[in-house]
């Protein structure tokens, strides 16, 4: 699965033309004379302001600023795709190069070719090319309140040609991802107009809202294994240990999503109809999977940038922009993590280090990438796209789901989504839009900052003898990065072994973890248990006797030691088989027995929801489930639970909204049986709209299914 764009070997048009065509295509409209003349008098007053500032540098008239400046426009439209081509040839290193040095060649010819205009040499043209692009990127950002559109025309006029044989009779379909939307969150910002886009869209009648229920484990992983393959059931966490090869799975782990991603594929996925997966965990069987986790191992072929990607980064604007925006996004954060602590915001955790790095990349380097990719296909023509925006999510992990900075990410996403839509306009194909979410988030104070310690620590405590391994760390929020710089280290060439030397410490099987897991990882066969956690779901294996372990069993192992865990206040219920009486619910006044769907005492379910007795039994049938189910208490007047992991804003359990999911779709597509329980029923729904707007005639129930690798899901 490898990415579009290798423009090298022969019939690879001259870029040079390629230019000269973008120039000649420009129709004139009043609107965008007027955007022209904008942008014209923006950057005449930027380049005025750089000659003024830079040594070395001066100009006679006015007139010749205006020169330069129109020269600049020209010698870019003209040069830039040759450039573009030629750093393609060297890879990422390129790339980057490019990006650093294309702008300061094309203002230095500019200013070497305007009468009046005087620069003493190459470097003083470098130093002004980047003072012109920060001042252009403030200004114009000032003057446009943020908005995007300007970076992404670029990014359209840039793109290849359709695809051909397209039907334009058939439309495409783009479906985004808004990663952890809860549904009561979603309605209130409609109602708020905080969302404009999805807001007019709803209220226009053009779409509608749908919730859905993301079965247990409300996760990522699982849901997007239901969403794109219908087989959620193949993922029972975010994490899980497997005993019959004491091996432990981290779904967003490049090489664990791999060995998952052949389990679920079977040729039939929801983008198998010539799709393209971006930025997701799985592919969905799309022929072409950019950003993908699952598609990182085992690559055949060419691995460097597309010329989507050396757009994004020799584009002075997108790079120049992506970084101020970025420095801007991280200063932001300190401010708004110190404002939390001034004014004593709880429950909050603390936000530091590489976080602040980390939130930059996802809220702006990563978000423009997936929006400049998206467009990318759709000027391609492809009838099917499903990108995964992480943005909010991994705010909302560390500030909380409703917190001020978690709504204005979310705002971001609804603009861009603004921004596509114009886009669409323009594709050689009518497109439809799906927005959805795979999961909620639940709120409130971590077990550790209740309780002073751990879970592991607590169960460690309570055996008396034994080892305990533990996987509890913050794989997901470092995922996106990750999958990213695993790409670029991938492939061959000076850039793939400079960042394979530059991250030899964070790299493991050829897979980048910025932030790898403890010892855990690797130890976890030669412990006498592991404990995982997934948000507020954690699953506990004894590994010294093999297959699923039931009540009993524990006891004779560790007496007394579910009894304890059932009783401490940091735990909510405690799923576990019995011997003779099935599946069980242990809470601290009650148990309830699922298959007799019997309560004695006070239900240990009560207050998770209508949907929680089946969803607890469902899961328990999953292979690779946890010995013990630990679930975290619920609190009925906040909604809160306690994760497991160090995050303000949760998912994977039971509790609050997490479980409550959100389908915007086109008014017209029906969902054909609600309420929508589960990601599988929501890819059978997403597949038979599909079906009804033209696409996946080869797929149908009695068409062949693609080669790929045969494995558990289908459509």
């Amino acid at each position: 699965m490898n990415e579009p764009g290798d423009d090298s070997g022969s019939g690879a048009r001259s870029r040079a033309r390629w230019g000269i065509a973008l120039l000649r295509r420009l129709r004139f409209s009043f609107g965008g004379t007027r955007r022209l003349l904008f942008t014209l008098v923006l950057g005449c007053l930027s380049m005025a302001v750089t000659i003024w500032i830079v040594p070395g540098m001066s100009a006679g008239l006015a007139a010749d600023v205006l020169l330069a400046t129109v020269l600049l426009g020209i010698l870019a439209a003209l040069l830039r795709p040759l450039l573009t081509s030629f750093a393609l040839l060297l890879g990422w290193a390129g790339v980057l190069l490019a990006g650093v040095v294309a702008q300061a060649l094309l203002f230095y010819l500019a200013l070497s070719l305007t009468p009046g205009i005087h620069v003493d040499g190459f470097w003083h043209a470098f130093w002004a090319s980047w003072i012109f692009a920060f001042l252009m990127t403030v200004v114009t950002w000032m003057a446009t309140a943020g908005d995007s559109a300007a970076f992404l025309t670029h990014l359209v006029q840039q793109a290849g040609d359709p695809q051909p044989g397209i039907a334009a009779s058939v439309p495409g379909v783009v479906f985004i991802q808004i990663d952890g939307l809860a549904a009561p969150l979603l309605r209130w910002s409609v109602r708020s107009g905080d969302l404009p886009t999805l807001s007019r869209w709803i209220r226009s009648g053009s779409h509608s809202l749908t919730d859905w229920h993301a079965q247990l484990p409300a996760t990522t992983p699982a849901s997007q294994a239901g969403l794109l393959h219908g087989g959620s059931d193949q993922v029972p966490a975010f994490r899980w240990y497997e005993k019959e090869t004491g091996r432990l799975l981290v779904a967003n782990r490049p090489r664990d999503a791999a060995v998952i991603q052949a389990r679920l594929s079977d040729g039939r996925g929801l983008l198998a109809d010539g799709g393209v997966s971006i930025s997701n965990i799985f592919s969905g069987d799309a022929p072409t999977s950019l950003l993908t986790m699952s598609g990182l191992t085992g690559r055949n072929g060419r691995r460097g940038p597309s010329r989507t990607f050396a757009t994004f980064f020799i584009n002075p604007y997108g790079l120049t922009r992506s970084v101020v925006l970025t420095v801007a996004e991280m200063v932001k954060e300190i401010h708004q993590s110190r404002l939390q602590l001034v004014r004593r915001v709880e429950p909050r955790i603390r936000r530091h280090g590489s976080y602040i790095l980390l939130r930059a990349v996802t809220n702006v380097l990563l978000r423009d990438l997936n929006t400049g990719l998206i467009a990318d296909q759709m000027m391609a023509g492809t009838p099917s796209i499903y990108c995964d925006f992480t943005d909010y999510d991994e705010i909302a992990h560390h500030a909380g789901p409703t917190r001020p900075e978690s709504l204005a990410s979310l705002a971001g996403i609804d603009h861009l989504i603004g921004v596509l839509e114009h886009v669409a306009e323009r594709a050689p194909r009518p497109y439809r839009f799906v927005v959805l979410s795979d999961h909620g988030q639940s709120q409130g104070a971590t077990f550790l900052q209740r309780h002073g310690m751990p879970l592991e620590d607590l169960v460690r405590s309570l055996m008396g003898t034994g080892t305990v391994a533990a996987s509890t760390g913050l794989d997901e929020t470092v995922g996106p990065v990750n999958t990213f710089l695993t790409q670029v280290a991938q492939q061959g060439g000076p850039t793939g072994r400079l960042t394979r030397r530059a991250l030899q410490t964070r790299t493991h099987d050829g897979q980048v973890e910025l932030s790898p897991a403890p010892e855990a990882d690797e130890a976890a066969h030669e412990s006498d248990l592991v404990l995982i956690a997934s948000g507020n779901l954690s699953m506990i294996y004894f590994t010294r006797l093999p297959g699923r372990l039931v009540l009993e069993d524990i006891e004779r192992l560790y007496p007394g030691l579910v009894g304890a865990l059932t009783q401490h206040p940091g735990i909510g219920f405690i799923s576990v088989r019995t011997g003779g009486q099935g599946t069980v619910v242990l809470g601290r006044d009650g148990i309830r027995y699922l298959h007799e769907d019997r309560v004695e005492g006070a239900d240990p379910l009560a207050g998770f929801g209508p949907h929680a007795a089946a969803d607890v039994l469902r899961h328990d049938a999953l292979a690779h489930v946890g010995d013990l189910v630990i679930n975290s208490p619920i609190d009925p007047d906040t909604d809160e639970v306690a994760a497991y992991e160090e995050l303000v804003g949760c998912h994977g359990g039971l509790g609050g909204w997490q479980t409550e999911a959100v389908l915007v779709h086109p008014r017209d597509w029906v969902v054909g049986s609600p309420p929508l329980i589960g990601a599988d029923a929501v890819h059978r729904q997403l597949v038979d709209w599909l079906e009804q707007a033209g696409q996946r005639r080869e797929l149908r129930a009695d068409g062949p299914a693609l080669d790929t690798p045969q494995g558990h899901g289908g459509s």
